[in-house]
């Protein structure tokens, strides 16, 4: 009975399927076909573990990027480290000239290292200057992205070593000055392969603690490399998006970390950090003490000036006899008073001597006049006063009115 045959593998991946998949060795194969492409190349990174035992001619590096957590495996010739010119140690800096190779056994990455070279002081110096030069031109120091200092923070955030003599210089001077200080502290490494992760980590959760008004970021002094986590550009950049004012406090006076720049506030020392972010509890209480003396003297000399102007006005003649204005108004009221009665009367006068004139022309004019010269009003029963003689009957009776009095009469004859 003969085997049916096995149909033929996919050449290219996109032609695998469920039916058809690729076994283990062949894609393991593939890559290392693929890797095996790649052209020798230079990386950089740093070192945070050397495997090297002795007799081996083959030591193991762990090569990590000092930015973000990745990481890849090294191989080098003994030879190589034996070229390099001081000897390696775990935290350095250092270029490598290798090719990258796939183990297939293992299915893992690593790169085979041809050449190693350490990254100098200067040659970091230069990539610090040139990262220096492009933040500044993105606006990262510009004075007016700063923001101030609160004058007593309810929580002052600290990212510093673990129990080191910054975190020690910090609280104790800040509470010396404030002795009510209180701090939300985040110990960190400082130096090392884990330092840029792990402070801005740090950073990122103070910045987002409620209560921290401010956070302070210290490191006592130690050399360019040991400070070169605080000149990294991600961690530049989270110190730049914080919504907290922070302080940087790396080293001594002479260093001078990017972090300065960017910081809101730059401290020469973690002890000048502690005056930064607290007041002097006795300062500011000999300041209140000050203003208090200097308010009650300014009260006493306007207190002293307004009673000399009191006094001097008092001593003024028209004051001396404070009955004298009144006496002096009081006259000038009854001359008012005797020309207003005065021209009352005038005008009473005139305003009668107009009625008796008025009331002579009225009584000129009235009817009662007329009848005291002699003259009568006839007027028919119907109180018809009789104008024509023609308008009466015979035995019509009339009303007549004299002046002093009235009586009746009839008409005789014809009105004719």
């Amino acid at each position: 009975m003969t085997t049916p045959a096995r149909p033929p593998l996919p050449e290219k991946a996109a032609d695998t399927s469920a039916e058809h998949p690729w076994p283990v060795r062949l894609l393991s194969m593939k890559i290392g076909e693929y890797v095996e492409k790649m052209s020798v190349l230079w990386v950089e990174g740093q070192v945070v573990q050397l495997n090297r035992r002795p007799g081996a001619r083959t030591a193991f590096i762990t090569l990590r990027d000092p930015d973000v957590d990745m990481s890849l495996s090294c191989s080098v010739h003994v030879n190589a480290l034996d070229a390099m010119p001081g000897p390696l140690a775990e935290g350095a800096r250092v270029v490598l000239q290798a090719k990258p190779s796939f183990w297939t056994q293992r299915g893992s990455l690593v790169l085979d290292a041809r050449q190693i070279r350490p990254v100098g002081v200067g040659e970091l110096l230069a990539r610090l200057e040139y990262l220096k030069r492009h933040l500044a031109q993105e606006g990262l120091f510009d004075r007016d992205r700063k923001r101030p200092l609160p004058f007593l923070p309810r929580r002052i955030g600290l990212v510093c070593g673990r129990a080191s003599a910054a975190e020690k210089d910090v609280v104790e001077n800040a509470r010396r000055r404030w002795p009510s200080a209180v701090f939300e502290i985040r110990p960190v490494a400082v130096q090392g392969a884990n330092a840029v992760a792990e402070v801005t980590a740090a950073l990122a959760e103070l910045d987002a603690h409620p209560e921290v008004d401010v956070i302070v970021i210290a490191r006592g002094g130690g050399g360019v490399e040991d400070l070169l986590p605080f000149s990294n550009e991600s961690l530049l950049r989270a110190v730049a998006a914080a919504t907290t004012p922070v302080v940087s406090a790396i080293g001594h006076d002479v260093d001078t970390p990017l972090l300065d720049l960017v910081a809101d506030h730059r401290a020469s020392t973690p002890t000048d950090a502690a005056k930064a972010v607290v007041p002097d509890a006795d300062a500011e209480r000999r300041g209140l003490e000050a203003a208090g003396a200097r308010a009650r003297r300014a009260l006493a000399g306007r207190l002293h000036h307004e009673r000399r102007r009191l006094t001097e006005l008092t001593s003024r003649p028209v004051l001396a006899d404070k009955g004298a204005f009144v006496r002096v108004q009081r006259d000038v009221v009854t001359a008012l008073r005797g020309r207003a009665h005065h021209r009352v009367e005038a005008l009473v006068h005139r305003q009668r001597d107009q009625v008796a004139h008025l009331r002579a022309q009225a009584r000129a004019l009235s009817p009662q006049s007329t009848l005291d010269r002699g003259y009568a009003v006839v007027s028919t029963a119907a109180e018809t006063v009789v104008t024509d003689p023609a308008d009466l009957t015979p035995d019509q009776m009339l009303h007549i009115r004299v002046a002093r009095g009235d009586f009746g009469a009839r008409v005789v004859g014809s009105g004719a």
